[in-house]
């Protein structure tokens, strides 16, 4: 075979994002030559990962838990992969590599095979609340700013919201919330931002709240969840973000239910890197966009028996179509 017909093969493959079987079928050649071809021209693909000021660190599901046998032993294999992409809103975006797993060490290994130059370049590492992530961070590149990614914090809001909302149902009904109850019904509502809402709505809202919530935990947990959102909305205004966040934790501790002191806790642990967030105003959106890129190669792909041609496979892919 020429050199021509492995570039070609390897192109198909990482360019279309075909299946490797599809790709060979075509060109006849097997699975094997046509997975070698691609792994000889990623080297050539692939640029080593440019600096960046702001760095997005996000975790994808490579595959289903799987049990193997390892030096007469079973060993439990980590189906999850990390991915670090350049967030520098001010710069296109672009996956800068992967690594195995979703733990600190994963983070702390993959920093410290790059340059010195990349890793003084970083001034902001952008993640979801984990603190894995967070521990391997602070091990790599001490003195770093840490943000949390705020959509995750107001899904964490959200779900208070809905906690109180069962366990006030099941304390009302002694069972699970039903469509014939109206606070099912309406829980949708509950979970809408209240500027998203239209007068039909929120008059709906405040009726069910009135009829359904007699302690009033529900719509206290409403109030606490909508405070979060106004103070995750505030800019870098520091007296403003001060009074704003006294007023969320005076309400979460007014409401003083399982739910709200919860949320509280988790915010003030989080707080750190939520004030990072809201003085930098950087987000994992990126981080999330090529996570559904790499679920995409991932399905194409049907698995694959090792990590290293999972992570070739995407890296290719997102270089050739995707750079930036």
């Amino acid at each position: 075979m020429t050199d021509r017909l492995l570039a070609k093969v390897a192109l198909s493959i990482a360019k279309s994002n075909r299946s490797i079987s599809d790709v060979c079928r075509e060109y006849r050649v097997s699975w094997t030559t046509g997975n070698k071809a691609l792994a000889a021209a990623v080297q050539q693909w692939l640029p080593a990962p440019e600096p960046t000021r702001v760095l997005g660190i996000d975790e994808t599901r490579a595959r289903s838990v799987k049990w193997v046998v390892e030096a007469e032993s079973w060993k439990r294999t980590d189906p999850w992969m990390t991915s670090f992409v350049n967030a520098d809103p001010n710069f296109s975006g672009r996956l800068l590599g992967l690594t195995p797993g979703r733990c600190g060490a994963c983070v702390s290994t993959w920093l410290g095979k790059q340059t010195q130059e990349f890793r003084d370049g970083i001034e902001v590492v952008v993640i979801d609340p984990s603190a894995p992530y967070a521990c391997g961070i602070r091990s790599a590149l001490p003195g770093v700013k840490i943000a949390v990614d705020h959509w995750h914090i107001i899904k964490l809001a959200n779900q208070m919201v809905t906690d109180t909302r069962r366990r006030v149902i099941q304390e009302q009904q002694g069972r699970r919330g039903q469509a014939i109850d109206p606070m099912w019904a309406h829980r949708l509502l509950l979970l809408t931002a209240a500027e998203h809402l239209s007068p039909k709505q929120r008059k709906r809202l405040n009726k069910v709240l009135d009829s359904q919530d007699p302690t009033g935990e529900i719509q206290a947990a409403y109030q606490c969840k909508e405070l979060l959102r106004k103070l995750l909305a505030t800019r870098n205004e520091p007296r403003l973000i001060r009074n704003r966040l006294f007023e969320f934790y005076t309400a979460c501790a007014d409401a003083n239910t399982v739910e709200t002191i919860k949320l509280a806790k988790t915010i003030q642990t989080w707080w750190p890197a939520i004030l990072v967030f809201l003085q930098h105003r950087v987000t994992n959106a990126r981080t999330e966009g090529f996570n559904r890129v790499i679920k995409q190669v991932k399905r194409t792909g049907c698995g694959y028996r090792n990590m290293d041609n999972y992570e070739k496979r995407i890296m290719s892919h997102i270089a050739l179509n995707r750079a930036a």
